[in-house]
């Protein structure tokens, strides 16, 4: 550290890495010195604008260079565990994008590098950080759901489009049959109920389009992954990348014996929630938003310019708050080396049961690892 604070190096810093920006400039722990990108135009132009000189093409060249104490990993999905074991083995502190690995053997090697390494590896999933989530978030912590024994979550953007200009989405997101991409849907859910997955059985609809090349996409149009919980619950998740459909990115329910929550679907719609202990006599729903001022810190009732400004509903800004202050305070993060493995896991365990005909599979727990 420098005077006390973090230094920062950001890998795909052109692209995802940019949006992490403003969020390190605004925490007074944090300090950006350095970017790291392979598209070196495009790298200097935007060291230029943030006024910085370390520049590098190389992410090894960073991670050597004794000039960063943290990095953000902003890659694509398969290179996010390679450059977070590298950072990890020389103690450098690692927030990665999601999902945390493309492949079980990916994972245990990673998990590996967290518990060797006296750094602390958080995974950055936004999803969790937005507004309506953290609210169901602490009303499920103070027990207001009671009995929690049903979520769903759907991810349902659609990017042929844009399988073309990240062309490793191509190969990695829709190139593979299964549930590729798990953590924004997953994520929350795992929060509220505070559980695991551990099995799954997933199934698709079917091969509806094709590529620009006229080549079919491996993946299935709409993914519908059933996951049972460590308490015996179910949690279903639809993944659908392909369908040509309005967009609705989000979608996430939760049942509990004394409540239920179910965000927008878009219109006229709002996230909605009945809660016993607020309607005995009547099971109606009530504007989610309604109960903000009971269930938020002050922190979120009224955020930082920084944090509205932030992508994916301001998560890009809260993630990065508690990873510094993680560090800063050496405590552990809200998303953790198993964390992360509890979001992306059961994503792997998808691809394995649909190609054998969606039987169940298990999903195992890194921490028996």
């Amino acid at each position: 550290m420098s005077d006390g604070q973090i230094r920062f190096g950001i890998i795909g810093a052109v692209r995802r890495g940019s949006s992490f920006v403003r969020a390190l400039q605004a925490h007074p722990r944090a300090k950006l010195v350095a970017l790291c990108d392979i598209q070196e135009e495009k790298l200097a132009e935007s060291a230029a604008e943030l006024e910085l000189s370390l520049t590098f093409t190389r992410d090894e060249a960073m991670i050597d260079s004794g000039e960063v104490d943290a990095v953000i990993v902003a890659t694509p999905m398969p290179l996010h565990v390679p450059q977070a074991v590298m950072a990890l083995e020389r103690d450098i502190h690692v927030l990665s994008e999601v999902p945390a690995g493309v492949s079980y053997e990916q994972c245990r090697e990673l998990v590996r590098a967290a518990k060797r390494s006296r750094a602390t590896y958080m995974m950055a999933e936004n999803y969790t950080y937005i507004r309506p989530n953290v609210i169901v978030k602490e009303i499920a912590r103070r027990g207001l759901f009671g009995e929690m024994y049903f979520a769903e979550g759907g991810y349902i953007h659609e990017l042929k489009g844009l399988n073309e200009i990240t062309t490793w989405r191509r190969r990695w997101q829709t190139g593979i049959n299964g549930n590729t991409y798990p953590t924004h849907s997953l994520g929350p859910c795992l929060q509220w109920m505070g559980e695991r997955v551990t099995a799954v059985m997933c199934a698709g609809s079917g091969h509806h389009y094709l590529d620009p090349r006229g080549d079919r996409y491996e993946q299935e149009d709409s993914i519908m992954t059933l996951c049972r919980t460590s308490g015996g619950g179910l949690i279903t998740l639809r993944l659908d990348m392909l369908s040509d459909r309005p967009h609705n990115m989000t979608w996430y329910a939760l049942q509990g014996t004394d409540g239920a929550y179910e965000s927008a679907r878009g219109l006229t719609d709002q996230p909605k929630i009945w809660l016993r202990s607020r309607s005995p006599e009547k099971v109606e729903w009530e504007p989610l938003e309604d109960l903000a001022e009971e269930f938020l810190s002050e922190e979120w009732l009224n955020p930082p310019e920084e944090a509205l400004q932030a992508g994916h509903g301001g998560g890009d800004y809260w993630e990065i708050n508690d990873f510094v202050d993680g560090i800063a305070n050496d405590a552990a993060p809200p998303i953790g080396i198993h964390e992360a493995m509890d979001m992306t896991l059961p994503g792997l365990a998808s691809q394995q049961s649909i190609a054998e005909g969606g039987t169940w599979v298990a999903v195992e727990d890194t921490r028996t690892w």
